[in-house]
């Protein structure tokens, strides 16, 4: 069963502007939830060369209408030139979970 959510995949270059970035998020009811996941080191390439850097990955829950604002809204507070923002869509999920997302970003 397809739903209308999504779990959104951002990367940080530290977790002060990871949680600055996910109360942003929470307070513009753009995603229900924010995961945020000290600890991954990301290799990449990067204007030429690949690089080595530590990174803080977070994981948002929200739904597919609203994607693109939570992409502008990261952009627009990321330190980032190209930040890394990549929605996957929830095939499935517990129903009482689900509805849950859809209370929070109701307000």
């Amino acid at each position: 069963m397809a739903t209308p959510y999504r779990s959104l995949y951002l990367t940080f270059p530290d977790s002060e502007t990871a949680v600055r970035i996910a109360r942003a998020l929470l307070e513009a009811r753009l995603v229900a939830c924010v995961n945020v996941l000290r600890g991954a080191r990301s290799l990449y390439w990067w204007e030429g060369s690949v690089h080595d850097e530590a990174e803080v990955v977070a994981v948002a829950k929200s739904r597919e209408d609203l994607v693109a604002a939570v992409a502008a809204l990261v952009r627009e507070l990321h330190p980032y030139d190209t930040p890394c923002i990549v929605a996957w869509p929830v095939a499935d999920g517990d129903a009482g979970y689900l509805a849950w997302i859809d209370e929070a970003l109701a307000g």
